[in-house]
């Protein structure tokens, strides 16, 4: 067991100390080969789990992989075992078994909680089997460097929404445009599980891009003049390992740096470009969002249309009914007005959300295709095709 992956919670290390055959999975610790008694009071070997996202145990319960735990009499342990029913935590972890076991006051750190449990499920078998114990000395082999996060998501770990977080690993994103929706697209996806994502733009970081995009930049910053692929990567690279960045605006003549790609989200204005990328895409089969912002003024207000267009390989030609706009842009109060962050979050709110539905993160029962959110009226349209 690295002691780096240990360090974070206090008590791992005396588990590891004590011998137990411990392992860090994503934000959870497993026991293995605890010995415990099954129905026909045979000695059989399980694991135990405990979410550890956070320093001290916030929660009394722990996890069970195998079959169900019995007490000398052959029967289940009841006043152990709060529910039997198989879940999945994510990163390979399948559990069988919630065990609820609640002290007074709260577990102080993760050696009196799992020692605790393992105490009372290899009571019982030692009781036939002596020389039954959980101290194996084994060491299990983890490698921190498999994730494409920098750091643990310890927020996904205590929601315990892992198995739904890898629904997104491994995927190959395009971003393709680093404006002011670009950029906070870039922001949301950067902290999931995908595995590359491409970035794809041909402008430089000015003092007007840092008006609308995500954080705070300094003067020398933009004073340095770096392509805006190039800024991004460095700032998210601090999150995601695996970002690439193209310097260059798409067009005809490098399509093909879209190919492996599972997924594009484009936020760009340029209409005539447009339409040759979604050709490109629609050639590879490779779904992908379009969103769009339209800004008028209204005496000394703005009013605002914020529109997000899936395209998947089952639905394609809506994109071609009106709903995209392949101009390219000229007249439109917002090419002139950048201080509008909030609507180029919410555009990208809005794709990202789509894009996790498409992928079944996020429960989805309209199965629109298009939605336009007005400002105005405060009001989602929804285009279900």
């Amino acid at each position: 067991m690295l002691l780096k992956q240990t360090n974070h919670s206090l008590g791992i290390n005396e588990l590891c100390n004590d011998n137990y055959e411990v392992e860090i999975v994503g934000n959870f610790l497993l026991i293995h080969s605890i010995p415990y008694l099954n129905a026909k009071k045979e000695l059989v070997y399980g694991t135990l789990v405990s979410n550890v996202s956070t320093p001290r145990p916030n929660t009394h319960v722990v996890y069970f992989i195998g079959e169900t735990p019995c007490g000398i009499d052959g029967n289940p342990m009841s006043q152990l075992i709060n529910n039997s029913k198989r879940q999945d935590l994510g990163n390979g972890i399948i559990i069988d078994h919630l065990f609820s076991h609640k002290p007074n006051p709260m577990y102080p750190t993760y050696y009196e909680k799992m020692t605790t449990y393992v105490n009372i499920v290899c009571g019982q078998a030692q009781h036939y089997f002596p020389e039954a114990t959980a101290r194996t000395g084994r060491v299990v082999e983890s490698n921190p460097e498999d994730s494409v996060l920098r750091y643990s998501d310890t927020n996904s770990s205590r929601a315990e929404i892992d198995a739904v977080n890898e629904k997104l690993s491994g995927l190959k994103i395009g971003i393709i445009g680093l404006g002011g929706t670009g950029s906070y697209i870039l922001d949301k996806v950067a902290k999931t599980l995908v595995g590359e994502i491409h970035l794809f733009d041909g402008d430089k970081f000015k003092q007007h891009n840092a008006f609308r995009a995500p954080g705070a930049t300094t003067k020398e910053r933009i004073d340095l003049n770096v392509f805006k692929v190039e800024y991004f990567t460095e700032v998210y690279l601090q999150m995601h390992k695996n970002i690439i960045s193209h310097s260059i605006y798409i067009n005809e003549t490098n399509l093909g740096l879209l190919n492996k790609l599972d997924f594009v989200f484009i936020a760009i204005d340029v209409g005539e470009v447009k339409k040759k990328i979604f050709k490109k895409l629609e050639n590879l089969n490779i779904p992908f969002i379009d969103c769009g912002l339209g800004i008028e003024r209204e005496g000394n207000e703005l009013m605002g249309i914020v529109r997000t267009t899936l395209s998947t390989p089952d639905k394609r030609e809506h994109v071609y009914n009106g709903l995209v706009s392949f101009s390219n842009g000229e007249g439109d109060d917002y090419k002139t007005n950048i201080q509008i962050a909030d609507l180029n979050d919410l555009n990208a709110i809005f794709a990202v959300i789509k894009w996790k539905k498409y992928y079944g993160f996020f429960n989805d029962q309209r199965l629109e295709y298009d939605s336009n959110y007005s400002v105005n009226v405060n009001t989602i349209f929804n285009n279900e095709i």
